[in-house]
């Protein structure tokens, strides 16, 4: 029994070795795919190709979001609807993308407050900045709303955790005007709840 046990360590040691070696070079090979980032480009396309075209009003926003924050790692493709008067509930759901892996189901609600009346359906397109692995996206993040919702419009705010960045980019249909502050809580499953 004694002798089963010596040969069978170092073939235990080893397939543990290499699967350790296996996992590493993975994680390796998936931080390098995504260690640049996104192209603005690249993005612009994928947004274009999203929205059914590429508005000069998209365009624009693409560019600010670049201008301010730099490549994205991840990105959103989704819907919303919302609405609010004074206090505002939405709720959306989507597909995270990133340069390596398949893409992940995400959906997402939350309230707001101010001086916001109207309502809105929404395809949204959200850059995602400095999100480490999928899992952390599944938090809330808090944030300012200024848009102004009208036919055909484009709108952009930031949402901000920790590191992590995300600028919805949003074009719709409805009436939707003021200012707020809310947060999303981005989840692995639908709610009605939206905290």
């Amino acid at each position: 029994m004694l002798d089963v046990i010596r040969r069978t360590i170092p073939l235990v040691l080893t397939v543990a070795l290499l699967l350790t070696l296996a996992s590493n070079a993975q994680a390796q090979q998936l931080a390098q795919a995504e260690e640049g980032g996104f192209e603005q480009n690249e993005i612009l396309q994928k947004a274009g190709e999203f929205f059914g075209s590429t508005t000069e009003g998209l365009a624009k926003a693409v560019e600010k979001v670049f201008a301010e924050q730099g490549k994205p790692n991840a990105y959103v493709t989704g819907e919303e609807i919302s609405g609010a008067v004074g206090i505002g509930v939405r709720y959306g759901e989507g597909m995270l993308n990133r340069k390596a892996g398949a893409g992940t189901k995400v959906f997402w609600q939350g309230p707001s407050i101010g001086f916001d009346f109207g309502g809105n359906a929404s395809k949204v397109f959200v850059l995602i900045y400095h999100l480490p692995d999928t899992e952390s996206l599944f938090q809330r993040f808090p944030g300012v709303d200024g848009s102004f919702y009208f036919v055909a419009g484009v709108g952009v705010n930031y949402q901000q955790s920790g590191d992590i960045i995300l600028a919805p980019i949003r074009t719709g249909v409805g009436l939707r005007a003021g200012a707020s502050v809310g947060y999303m809580h981005y989840t692995k499953e639908h709610s009605w709840i939206p905290l």
